[in-house]
């Protein structure tokens, strides 16, 4: 049986972190960040391309130690009152290869003592996105609901994110599917546990949930224009 990727130890480190979110405490354990959480991840990120061309040919598991699919522990602190130096957590993401950033589509994976879960989808589009989505929807509104109601996929996932207060621009109030239309992210969320992520097969359980999720993913990316 191949190794755990994520061990006891990589919630441990981010346990103590979020208590001591600062450069002394994190530069006196750096080590543990490289060793329990950082080259852990890049090879769960190696490992998962050959099943991610499978799922898709089109979204890009990168393990570069800096640019790639890891996203970095440091936060970006200019423009918050937060001037805390690290994130708590960490994330993973498999980006389409025609996005550049972290509102692209995508397979999403976060990290976080008491707070794992799965993601796929597009958080935050920008404008020209986000209206060709919602312009999908009404065009097609059963093609969107077999990407989002399916019973596989609800059985695994839940539709979450912010949503308008009011009917976006060009839509009633009124329009049967009001409620997706006022979305501002189409992101779909598996709920884990530290147990799932510790355990020897997540791998293929990660697997199993991007196929359960690409109906949805696949619909996100003809809206938007893209190649699945």
């Amino acid at each position: 049986m191949t190794a755990a990727y994520f061990t006891p130890r990589t919630f441990s480190f981010l346990s103590e972190l979020a208590a001591n979110n600062d450069r002394e405490w994190f530069l006196a354990n750096k080590s543990r960040y490289e060793a329990d959480v950082k080259e852990p991840a890049l090879r769960f990120i190696a490992d998962f391309s050959t099943p991610l061309e499978g799922i898709s040919p089109h979204f890009r598991a990168d393990p570069r130690a800096n640019g790639g699919s890891l996203f970095r522990i440091y936060r970006d602190t200019r423009f918050s009152r937060d001037k805390s130096p690290y994130k708590t957590h960490t994330g993973i993401q498999f980006r389409h290869d025609a996005g550049r950033d972290a509102h692209a589509p995508g397979f999403y994976l976060h990290l976080q003592p008491g707070h794992c879960f799965m993601g796929s989808g597009s958080w935050r589009p920008g404008g020209p996105a986000l209206r060709q989505i919602r312009a999908f929807i009404d065009e097609d509104p059963r093609a969107w609901k077999r990407a989002s109601r399916g019973t596989d996929f609800r059985s695994a996932f839940e539709l979450s994110g912010d949503s308008l207060v009011r009917a976006p621009q060009g839509f009633s109030v009124d329009h049967p599917l009001i409620e997706d239309l006022r979305r501002k992210d189409f992101i779909a969320v598996a709920q884990l546990s530290e147990d799932d992520l510790v355990s020897a097969d997540f791998l293929d359980a990660f697997t199993a949930l991007c196929r359960t999720a690409a109906p949805f993913q696949r619909w996100l990316c003809r809206a938007t224009g893209v190649s699945y």
